[in-house]
C-alpha cells in the first residue's frame, strides 16, 4: 500500500511538472509574439515582458527556487532589439531629411536599390548605329533596367564649386564624370578629391573638339591622349568615353576602341539650373535613363551647381526615381 502511494504521489508530481513547462512555454512563445506586431510597439512589447517575468515570478513563488527556463532571457531582448531597430531607422531618416532640407530640398532623395548581379546587355540605340556596328563600343542613351532608378553624368570640368562636393557627400548622391583636359589642367587636385569620395572620372577628350570629320589620327589623339591624362593625374584608364556634343562617326568609334573605350554612353536628358530638356516627346524620365548636366557657374548660366543638382533631385525624387551609379549597372 506504501509504495501504491507513492507511486502516486510520483505520477501527480510529474503531470504538474509538465503542465507548468508547457505554461511557461505557452507564455514564453506569447511574449515573442506581442513583440513582434511592430517595431513601433515598444510599449506594448515591454508591457508583454513584463507581464512575462511577473508570471515567472508567481510560479518561482509556487514551485521554490528553482532556475528559470532556458529560453527565458529570450523576452525581454527581442523587443528591446526592435525598438532600437526603430529607432535607429527613424535617427537616420530625420538625419537625412535635415540635410536635404539644409540644401533646398523638401524631402530627401530616394535610396537607389543593390545593384544587379547580372549586368544588362549593352547595345547601341537604334538610329545611332554605324556601319558595322557590332564591332565598336555600344553607343546607348538609356540602361537596359526595370529598376525604378536614373544616372547622373557631369560633363567637360570648367566650374570647380567645392559646394558640389559637399552637397553630393551630404546627400550620398552617386555621379560619373566625363572630363577634357584643357578645362581641369588649372586644377587637377579638384577632380582628385572627387575621385577619393567615390565619382569615376571618364573621357571627354583632351580639347572637347567636334570630332566628327576629323581624321582618324586627330580623333585618336583627342581620345588617347586623355586617357594618358587620367591614367597619370587619377590612376586608371576610363572604360567610359563620351564624344564632345554627342558628335561622333565611325572613326570615332574605331579610335576609341583602340584606346581601350568599352563603351560610349550618350543621354535621355539634360538639365540645366533653369529647366530640363528632353531627347523623348513625351518629356518623362524612363528606369535606366542617363542625365546630362555640366561643370557650370553663374557665370555661364543662371546657377550654381548646387542649384542644378537641386532641380535634378526634385524632379527626380517627385517621379519616384532614385539616383544610382552608372558603373554598377554597366
Amino acid at each position: 500500500m506504501r509504495l501504491v502511494r507513492q507511486k502516486e504521489k510520483v505520477t501527480s508530481y510529474r503531470r504538474s511538472h509538465l503542465g507548468l513547462r508547457a505554461g511557461l512555454i505557452a507564455l514564453v512563445f506569447a511574449t515573442l509574439a506581442s513583440a513582434c506586431v511592430s517595431p513601433d510597439s515598444g510599449s506594448g512589447a515591454r508591457a508583454g515582458a513584463g507581464a512575462g517575468a511577473a508570471t515567472h515570478e508567481a510560479t518561482r513563488g509556487a514551485r521554490g527556487p528553482h532556475p528559470a527556463p532556458p529560453n527565458a532571457a529570450l523576452k525581454a531582448p527581442a523587443a528591446r532589439a526592435l525598438d532600437a531597430y526603430a529607432a535607429g531607422l527613424r535617427a537616420a531618416h530625420r538625419a537625412r531629411t535635415l540635410v536635404a532640407r539644409r540644401w533646398g530640398l523638401a524631402k530627401p532623395p530616394l535610396s537607389a536599390p543593390e545593384p544587379p548581379h547580372t549586368k544588362p546587355e549593352l547595345t547601341t540605340r537604334h538610329g545611332f548605329e554605324v556601319k558595322n556596328q557590332k564591332q565598336f563600343p555600344p553607343v546607348f542613351t538609356t540602361v537596359p533596367t526595370k529598376d525604378k532608378v536614373v544616372f547622373l553624368t557631369i560633363d567637360d570640368g570648367a566650374e570647380k564649386d567645392p559646394a558640389l562636393l559637399r552637397m553630393m557627400s551630404e546627400l550620398g548622391i552617386p555621379y560619373t564624370a566625363f572630363l577634357s583636359d584643357y578645362l581641369i589642367k588649372d586644377d587637377y587636385a579638384y577632380f582628385g578629391k572627387m575621385q577619393s569620395r567615390g565619382v569615376t572620372i571618364n573621357n571627354h577628350t583632351l580639347n572637347h573638339r567636334y570630332l566628327r570629320g576629323l581624321s582618324y589620327a586627330r580623333q585618336r589623339r583627342e581620345i588617347c591622349g586623355m586617357q594618358d591624362v587620367i591614367e597619370k593625374r587619377y590612376g586608371r584608364r576610363p572604360a567610359l568615353f563620351r564624344p564632345p556634343y554627342g558628335s561622333y562617326d565611325r572613326d570615332t568609334l574605331r579610335a576609341a576602341r583602340s584606346c581601350g573605350i568599352k563603351a560610349v554612353p550618350l543621354w535621355n536628358e539634360e538639365v540645366f539650373a533653369d529647366r530640363w530638356e528632353y531627347r523623348e516627346a513625351d518629356r518623362k524620365l524612363r528606369p535606366g535613363d542617363i542625365v546630362l548636366t555640366h561643370f557650370r557657374g553663374r557665370d555661364a548660366w543662371k546657377g550654381t551647381m548646387p542649384e542644378v543638382v537641386r532641380r535634378f533631385l526634385q524632379r527626380v525624387t517627385d517621379s519616384g526615381y532614385a539616383v544610382a551609379r552608372l558603373e554598377d549597372y554597366l
